[in-house]
């Protein structure tokens, strides 16, 4: 009789522990796939909608990216957290889209204001701006928006301190890498450019 080349699975009897829980791990159900494929779509649609520039699109996204371009003093910003963020501005304070558009109407007025004379203005024009563009920069250096976290790995407070410091979680050398003496960082030398602003114990 022919031997039957059908491999069927090593006998479980026989396995040791870990393979049998690593079997069970590694197995994989149709319909385990078919989430996953479902979950993949789902994802890449969310950002592709962030994305838009079709009728549906929010303009205030793209005026909240000119805003933020400006004041972090950065030519080029990922649209993708900007859209999440402003999502998250809204989402938590309606009256900031209309502050917004209002940043951004003052930035078209002057183009070639510096990042400090845009938010002085801003405040000068209207008090109520000054909270606008703490979330904005909040937004952009922590990552947080409606007191959610957004983006980590890419927030803008870790690009400014890269060549120092590293975000928590993320080894950027060989062992013992933190034992070395870290570059020497210059001490900043600009002014605030908005009015002080009350001191609040974030929890930790």
């Amino acid at each position: 009789m022919a031997r039957d080349n059908h491999h069927s699975p090593a006998d479980l009897h026989r396995s040791s522990p870990n393979a049998m829980r690593m079997n069970g791990l590694m197995r994989m159900t149709r319909r385990d796939a078919l989430l996953m494929g479902m979950g993949t779509i789902a994802a890449y649609g969310i950002a592709g909608a962030a994305t838009s520039t079709g009728p549906a699109a929010d303009p205030g996204i793209e005026q909240f990216m000119e805003v933020s371009r400006c004041l972090t003093d950065r030519s080029q910003l990922d649209p993708r957290i900007g859209a999440a963020l402003y999502a998250g501005f809204i989402h938590a304070a309606q009256e900031r889209k209309a502050q917004i558009s209002k940043l951004y109407d003052l930035l078209k007025n002057d183009r070639s204001a510096t990042a400090s004379e845009f938010a002085k203005a801003a405040e000068q024009t209207d008090s109520s701006l000054k909270d606008a563009i703490h979330d904005i920069m909040t937004g952009w250096y922590r990552g947080v928006a409606d007191g959610k976290v957004v983006v980590y790995r890419s927030a803008l407070m870790f690009d400014i301190t890269k060549d120092a410091i590293f975000p928590k979680t993320y080894a950027a050398g060989g062992p013992f890498y933190w034992t070395t003496k870290p570059p020497e960082v210059a001490r900043p030398t600009g002014l605030p450019a908005l009015s002080p602003s009350s001191f609040v114990v974030e929890p930790t």
